[in-house]
């Protein structure tokens, strides 16, 4: 039986950005933004851990576009203001926001080795501040070494933080790598 997909209505909010919403948890699950008067709230998905990291350098006041799509009603009550699921940032003072998952090749000098949670390495963190994840057999395959030069391809996503890509290589130094 074919799947039909859902289709959802996302939109493009202007406003200018008040603060990032806490969690009781301690990290951020949102954020409020002033829409000519009017609060409007976008609330971040709770695996995605790297969505406030677009507004770490924003000052309240500073004019954005937020993308988001209605929330669903809460089963807790009508809230005080209009709730959006967050989708992105897309413009900051009227310019596009650059995204931070870029593609293309992590090139840098390795700093230093990083481990598994079991303790065995799985990766290199190179002086770009990006991280290549090799996974331990690709680790042992790479033979790399802090001061090793390292040109690293394949999918890569914004590192927590906002600093710098977690690199899944497929490829190092011109080298293939088992696939995964």
């Amino acid at each position: 039986m074919p799947h039909h997909e859902e289709m959802i209505d996302v939109y493009a909010v202007e406003g200018q950005f008040q603060h990032l919403i806490y969690s009781p948890r301690g990290g951020y699950e949102g954020l409020l933004i002033d829409t000519y008067g009017i609060p409007t709230q976008f609330v971040f998905d709770k695996h995605d851990e790297t969505a406030a990291d677009a507004f770490a350098h924003l000052q309240p006041g500073q004019s954005v576009t937020v993308e988001g799509s209605l929330r669903q009603p809460s089963d807790k009550g009508e809230g005080d203001h209009v709730v959006y699921d967050f989708h992105r940032l897309s413009h900051v003072a009227g310019k596009p926001v650059e995204s931070a998952h870029t593609e293309g090749p992590v090139r840098g000098r390795v700093v230093r080795i990083n481990h598994a949670k079991h303790g065995v390495p799985n990766g290199v963190v190179l002086d770009s501040g990006d991280f290549v994840h090799l996974k331990p057999e690709g680790f042992a395959l790479a033979g790399l070494e802090v001061g090793d030069e390292v040109e690293a391809d394949g999918p890569s996503r914004p590192l927590a933080g906002g600093q710098g890509r977690v690199m899944e290589a497929r490829t190092v130094n011109g080298h293939a790598l088992a696939p995964r």
